[in-house]
């Protein structure tokens, strides 16, 4: 025959002894480190040290502008000079190159269409701009190029 199993009684899960805690359920303000006066006098204390840093720093960003607007135009007439130099100068190798090229035909002269002038109502002296493509035409492609692109896109 089987043993039987001694009766226990159940444990229930009781409170502690003195009962639980009590839950905080009321609001808890947050701790005040400043006042309101401490706040704004604060504000304006570093408003008034920021407005007299960038009155300081205005002044002298003015005077730098000032001095590179100067310094811009007086250079200005220097950088047209250069580029007309190197544009006169181009115009001269396209000459060369052109007087290199035709050497052997027959009756050609330099800036001449077989001796007949290109313009024939302008002054003899006077220079015709000649067209981007013309101005290029015995340079190489990368400089042809690197030009078009500033021209096309600027």
């Amino acid at each position: 025959m089987a043993t039987a199993v001694p009766h226990v009684p159940p444990k229930q899960d009781l409170p502690p002894p003195g009962g639980y805690k009590k839950i905080p359920f009321a609001r808890v303000p947050p701790k005040s480190y400043f006042t309101g006066f401490t706040m704004i006098g604060t504000y304006v204390a570093v408003t008034t040290v920021g407005l007299g840093i960038y009155y300081l720093t205005a002044k002298k960003v003015k005077r730098d502008e000032i001095e590179m607007r100067s310094a811009q135009n007086v250079i200005f007439p220097i950088l047209i000079a250069e580029r007309d130099r190197e544009f006169l100068r181009q115009l001269r190798r396209n000459r060369d190159e052109e007087a290199e090229l035709m050497k052997n035909v027959p009756g050609w002269e330099v800036g001449t269409w077989y001796g007949e002038p290109v313009f024939k109502t302008l002054p003899e002296d006077t220079l015709v701009t000649p067209i981007f493509k013309e101005f290029y035409a015995h340079s190489d492609w990368k400089s042809y190029a690197k030009r078009a692109h500033l021209k096309l896109w600027s």
